[in-house]
């Protein structure tokens, strides 16, 4: 009898087990997405139907993705293989380019999702900060407080106002939509560059396809880069495309570094073509020691920090708890991803 009600509790258990598994990739860079309170979180979500599991190295995520059924985080090219059972891959960023160069991925059945649109608001205030920095003249005042001198009598060259001005949004999604209320909102007109369908709004007075950039890039005062890394809009941002801007206009990347050629952009600093520039990312990152965008005062380098804020971290954790919960319930994902375009 003893056996018999063992045996019975046994079955049940099993019957409640979770019949999904969810590997969840935990690194110390990435150490506010994985830790206990969003565990807790990710684990209350997934309930009884499916196990969170959290892999700490390398090592313990190539042993676990092999029965995985979703991975959080990401997958390499070398893991892919191994992951037989994989249908989705949740990452923590907007851009998801490691996977668009990526023919086996894009042609599997795996679901992609990521965090576009929630880190909008952050990465449009960032790329204001750059602009206000390089039009206020700060990028040359900030250092002076280390001297402790007053320069009131020797203003920035070319410090200047927005309102009036014309903003080139290049990349009109999530991101894009962010900067285009903030440039209204400076009094800017803003004209927006996108292969999708953008509805005009009180943001945008226009909205253009990629192959009508040429077109409308001589009409920019401020060109802002926010659109995602794409086989197709690699660099394209180069010689020709900074040669049609107006002389004394400014640049601005936050998305991807490899959208713009970087060489080029140096010669259009080094000419005095631009009045100024802000990247937030470039190619390769970290930018090395002596590169040459180093030499610049009137451009303002920071190392791809656009997305940092509790807000934008609170939201992606609240995109992948949601997505947990739609998985393990058997309900559609939200944020999904056209793997074919890359976004």
């Amino acid at each position: 009898m003893k056996r018999l009600f063992t045996a019975i509790l046994l079955v049940a258990a099993m019957g409640l087990a979770a019949d999904k598994k969810i590997l969840m990739e935990a690194s110390s860079r990435q150490s506010w997405v994985s830790n206990d309170a969003a565990l807790a979180k990710y684990r209350a979500a997934a309930g009884t139907g499916a196990d969170v599991v959290v892999a700490r190295s390398p090592e313990e995520f190539a042993r676990e993705v092999a029965n995985a059924d979703a991975v959080i985080g990401g997958i390499s090219k070398e893991l892919f293989p191994k992951a037989r059972k994989l249908k989705w891959v949740q990452t923590i960023s907007a851009g998801v380019e490691a996977y668009s160069f990526w023919p086996e991925f894009v042609q599997s059945n795996v679901q992609l999702t990521n965090c576009k649109v929630v880190q909008g608001p952050t990465i449009a205030d960032h790329a204001f900060a750059m602009l206000l920095a390089l039009t206020r003249g700060l990028y040359e005042y900030i250092p002076n407080r280390s001297k402790q001198e007053w320069a009131r009598n020797r203003l920035p060259e070319g410090m200047t106002e927005l309102p009036g001005m014309t903003a080139l949004v290049i990349g009109a999604g999530g991101i894009g939509t962010q900067i285009a209320q903030r440039a209204h909102g400076f009094g800017m007109k803003v004209i927006g560059v996108d292969p999708q369908d953008v509805p005009i709004s009180n943001y945008f007075s226009a909205v253009v396809p990629p192959d009508r950039l040429n077109e409308v890039l001589p009409k920019a005062d401020v060109v802002f880069v926010s659109a995602p890394l794409t086989p197709k809009s690699q660099h394209m941002i180069a010689d020709k495309q900074f040669e049609l801007m107006k002389k004394g206009a400014y640049f601005i990347a936050v998305s991807r570094g490899k959208l713009y050629d970087k060489q080029a952009l140096v010669k259009a600093l080094d000419s005095k073509k631009l009045a100024g520039a802000g990247v937030d990312v470039t190619d390769p990152e970290p930018l090395p020691k002596n590169d040459s965008l180093w030499n610049f005062p009137n451009l303002i380098i920071t190392p791809h920090v656009a997305s940092a804020a509790e807000g934008s971290n609170a939201r992606r954790i609240g995109v992948i708890e949601d997505n947990i919960r739609r998985f393990a319930h058997g309900e559609p994902l939200t944020h999904v991803v056209d793997k074919a375009k890359g976004y």
